[in-house]
């Protein structure tokens, strides 16, 4: 069985005759990317370099890994400080606050204290030598000890009010695969498939005049998913969160690398993975988190009130089971 999800709007222009495919990929954030697209005619630009340069921008601004980024900067800086924010991460901290606010908290991108502490973040990671799971104890003094940065909007500047440390594993993925299909459309590119890690994002049309047809991720480790599902990558772009990504075994606990910010703990709702199509892959990407931290029930309720198309698929008695939102059922076929 298999499931098709077409959006509502569809464009029908066709690439400028003469278009050729070109194909282009490369590393970043400790992960592949690529781009199929349909070069029009003229078009005289390194396209592999252009698409690389773009995202070391995004890993210049964004990464937890990198101590000279501007996040890793912020995380170091002392109490009071203001950082003046470059157009790119002002529109990620700003988009990832929104998604704080709205959902209560369940998504956090100042939750990088506790990323580290459960061993997720770049330095004492679970899979090194000497990392024991964090005590109740620990887990409490970093929730005490947290603080909430403080954006300035107007002035397009945060406040470091000591001790805040950002994390953006959650969002800046999805933007970075934003970044490439933006930087394609800067150069006269209209239809193209770019992808980060496995979240992507399409516009436009394939040769021949097809959609960018994908196949939605499933869960690589459960052994049976309920249906597959293919979606036309056609003015959206989608990103999955899963618990089979990154994580340990404690016990007979399976110990995610999605944690809960309000809690401090992992996951424990059995969701295997929840997937997300929305207009840009930044909101995707922070969606299926924050949709996975509520769970099934609450993050349900939360995606139909908001028209946001998601799918969980939970695990049950060593299967999955699929739980959709409306909007998901709105784009099948």
């Amino acid at each position: 069985m298999r499931d098709v999800l077409v959006p509502h709007a569809i464009d029908l222009a066709l690439p400028p005759l003469g278009s050729r495919l070109h194909k282009a990929e490369g590393h970043s954030m400790g992960t592949r990317w690529s781009a199929q697209l349909l070069a029009p005619p003229g078009l005289d630009v390194d396209v592999n370099a252009l698409l690389q340069r773009e995202l070391d921008g995004v890993v210049a601004q964004m990464s937890h890994w990198d101590e000279e980024s501007l996040l890793s900067r912020f995380n170091r800086a002392p109490a009071g400080s203001w950082l003046a924010l470059p157009p790119e991460f002002f529109e990620v901290i700003d988009f990832a606050l929104r998604v704080f606010d709205d959902s209560a908290g369940a998504y956090d991108p100042a939750a990088g204290a506790l990323v580290n502490l459960w061993g997720f973040g770049p330095t004492g990671r679970y899979n090194q030598p000497g990392f024991a799971t964090p005590s109740d104890n620990s887990i409490a003094a970093v929730l005490a000890a947290r603080c909430a940065p403080q954006l300035d909007r107007a002035g397009r500047r945060l406040l470091q009010p000591g001790g805040a440390v950002l994390d953006f594993s959650s969002i800046a993925k999805g933007y970075g695969v934003d970044r490439l299909g933006l930087c394609l459309e800067r150069v006269g590119v209209r239809h193209y498939l770019v992808e980060v890690g496995g979240e992507l994002r399409g516009s436009g049309v394939k040769p021949g005049g097809e959609p960018w047809w994908v196949e939605i991720e499933g869960v690589p480790d459960a052994g049976y998913n309920p249906t597959q599902a293919m979606v036309a990558l056609h003015g959206l772009a989608v990103a999955t969160s899963g618990d089979y990504r990154s994580y340990f075994h404690h016990g007979p606990r399976r110990v995610s690398h999605t944690l809960d910010p309000r809690s401090g703990h992992p996951i424990a709702n059995d969701v295997a993975s929840t997937t997300v199509l929305a207009s840009t892959c930044m909101a995707a990407d922070a969606l299926s988190t924050a949709l996975t931290v509520m769970g099934v029930d609450d993050g349900l309720a939360f995606a139909d009130a908001r028209g946001i198309a998601a799918r969980y698929l939970v695990r049950l008695d060593g299967g999955l089971t699929e739980h959709t939102s409306s909007a998901w059922r709105d784009l099948l076929q």
